[in-house]
């Protein structure tokens, strides 16, 4: 519910919010816990209205009907979702959820940051919440352990971090698991690429190239991986590895892991690394590993070196090259001691393709480029783009302007591309050709 809408009613200045609060722990001490997580969600909704209508008439507070709906539909958000946020959760439009403290959340709409009206009574409710999130994956949050990263039952991604980390309140950060599969038509229709590119991509997936997707934070990186995820034959076992399982592959033959942080006790953690060295042993034809961070990076490209071309995955960078130089970074975590020629050399030979995401300043996502791996010159991995999109200005409502456009560069895996008898039309590699946004 919205706080603004909670106003001192009846006499004494009672206020809603404290009425809520008192009906919330009567119809907590009326319900069977170990009941209410086996009744159908229809049924319980049902009882949950039954119980606080019962429990109002004991109240010498006059509400009328739309406040009486206003206040069961609360409660019912409290001990069936996580009260003030599920409105949030179920509203399509928000992509972020963003609890800055008890009295602060903004949400994210159309790549754009909102301040909303949503507050929690206080810090404790806050906590309960969070508490709610992470026990139903069998976690914890308290000093001794204040941070967190849990996945909602519909997929949807969060941290949580509180004091005394977090200096003015405990804070939330959802990332809403999209219920829409995107299409590559998606994307042209919402000009994030041109349809000359959907082509190109779809001969690169069919043509078992490796791809790196490098971006900055939402900007697009799980959706580009999951539509080009989409292109695998269905007759190639698939497997996905990620830290919070997002990809919504629509394969039938995919085997989906997911890493596990450790328990209590401080044991029990199975890392992405280990993860992707158990895949080897899985038989995949293709390996689509979520992100990398850290030394998972090296087995990854072992991977990609050792036969299982094809493989998909993202990593957080502004520029391709930037992209990179991450990789050698995250290698090096990994222990691998090599000459920096001959790391660069193993990175080049595994990696074909860098596709990169950019979130622009009007919140839109687009693909700024697409570029080939070539192979090295001396000491330098040598790359050549393809497709890149330049921003050229804002119109009067700050939408960026610009246009994507060919670099006239052919790449050398259009010749995988004939071998493999994939037909593309070289007239897609025209300079002249621009698309203007």
């Amino acid at each position: 519910m919205i706080a603004s809408e909670w106003e001192q009613v009846g006499t004494g200045g009672t206020n809603l919010e404290d009425l809520k609060g008192r009906l919330h722990r009567q119809v907590i001490e009326a319900l069977d816990l170990s009941v209410v997580a086996t009744l159908d969600q229809n049924l319980l909704k049902a009882e949950l209205s039954n119980l606080v209508e019962k429990f109002l008439e004991q109240e010498p507070v006059p509400l009328n009907a739309r406040e009486r709906e206003k206040l069961i539909t609360e409660i019912q958000y409290e001990v069936m979702g996580l009260g003030p946020l599920e409105p949030l959760l179920q509203d399509p439009t928000v992509n972020d959820i963003l609890v800055n403290r008890a009295d602060q959340i903004y949400v994210e709409r159309a790549g754009k940051l909102q301040p909303t009206d949503i507050k929690f009574r206080d810090e404790t409710h806050l906590r309960k919440i969070i508490e709610k999130i992470v026990s139903a994956i069998g976690r914890r949050v308290d000093e001794s352990s204040p941070m967190v990263d849990a996945r909602l039952s519909d997929g949807s991604r969060v941290n949580a971090i509180i004091p005394p980390l977090a200096l003015d309140g405990s804070s939330i950060s959802i990332r809403k698991f999209s219920k829409d599969k995107l299409q590559i038509e998606d994307l042209v229709e919402k000009r994030s690429l041109t349809p000359e590119i959907a082509i190109l991509l779809k001969g690169i997936v069919e043509a078992r190239l490796n791809i790196l997707i490098a971006g900055g934070t939402g900007c697009g990186k799980t959706t580009i991986l999951n539509i080009l995820s989409s292109f695998i034959p269905s007759d190639e076992r698939i497997i996905t590895i990620e830290d919070s399982a997002e990809l919504q592959l629509r394969q039938d033959h995919v085997v989906r892991l997911e890493t596990r942080p450790p328990n209590v006790e401080g044991r029990g953690e199975v890392t992405q690394r280990e993860l992707v060295k158990n895949t080897l042993r899985m038989r995949p034809d293709r390996i689509v590993l979520g992100e990398v961070r850290s030394g998972e990076c090296l087995d990854m490209l072992q991977a990609m070196n050792t036969g299982h071309d094809g493989s998909l995955t993202t990593i957080h960078a502004n520029t391709p090259r930037d992209a990179l130089t991450r990789v050698e970074t995250l290698v090096a975590m990994a222990g691998l001691n090599l000459a920096t020629k001959a790391l660069r050399h193993y990175i080049s030979s595994a990696l074909d393709v860098v596709v990169q995401m950019t979130r622009l300043s009007d919140g839109t996502r687009k693909m700024t480029s697409l570029q080939e791996i070539t192979g090295m010159e001396g000491e330098i991995i040598t790359l050549q783009e393809i497709f890149s999109f330049h921003q050229t200005s804002l119109d009067e409502n700050r939408m960026v302007k610009g246009k994507f456009a060919a670099t006239g560069v052919r790449p050398k895996f259009v010749e995988r591309f004939k071998a493999l008898g994939i037909d593309i039309d070289q007239e897609i590699f025209d300079p002249t050709k621009v698309y203007e946004i």
